[in-house]
């Protein structure tokens, strides 16, 4: 099947295209992000950003516009780009604790900081019963079975492209749920 096809088949919500379409794309992809971001772990987290993206703007792409391969590349060095422009912010700006995350660092923490914690606690846990059981999944094996997508797909039996596209979209799911926790679920 051709990169065109696959594309085609994600806009439909395709799973399976988007994972063949990673698989085939994957280190080109890598090896610009990585070339630009300078970091190894920085580059993961931009991949796994452009083939997010990708899958949510596939019935946008436009063939006469390019081929397949240009617009994930060109999509890669935007997302890279944005990468490294955010990291220098980041370095530029002091964030300070939270009063909840001094609380629990200095070892002692209030009341108010155990509530607000148990609360946040019980609001992740009844965000994560309502991911579909394969997303669910794939989520509690990788942060709580501590595997590697490749360990979680070995052991399921999925294609690796799968396995990061379900834990993509679960964690999208996740952030937009949880954003009233002010940065617990981005």
């Amino acid at each position: 099947m051709d990169d065109l096809e696959l594309v085609r088949r994600m806009s439909e919500g395709d799973e399976r295209a988007l994972g063949v379409l990673y698989d085939r794309w994957v280190t080109a992809v890598h090896s610009i992000v990585l070339r630009l971001v300078g970091d190894a772990a920085e580059a993961e987290d931009v991949v796994e950003d452009v083939f997010w993206q990708a899958w949510r703007q596939a019935g946008r792409y436009e063939p006469t516009r390019g081929g397949v391969s240009t617009w994930l590349l060109t999509i890669a060095r935007s997302r890279a780009l944005d990468r490294v422009r955010a990291l220098r912010r980041h370095r530029e700006e002091t964030v300070p604790l939270s009063p909840t995350a001094e609380d629990v660092a200095s070892g002692s923490p209030t009341p108010a900081g155990v509530a607000e914690l148990s609360e946040r606690a019980a609001l992740v846990t009844a965000a994560l019963q309502d991911l579909p059981r394969e997303q669910r999944e794939a989520l509690e094996l990788a942060y709580y079975g501590g595997l590697s997508q490749t360990e979680i797909a070995e052991r399921t039996g999925q294609p690796l492209g799968t396995i990061k596209t379900r834990m993509r979209l679960a964690m999208q799911k996740l952030r937009g749920r949880l954003t009233m926790l002010g940065g617990a679920g981005a």
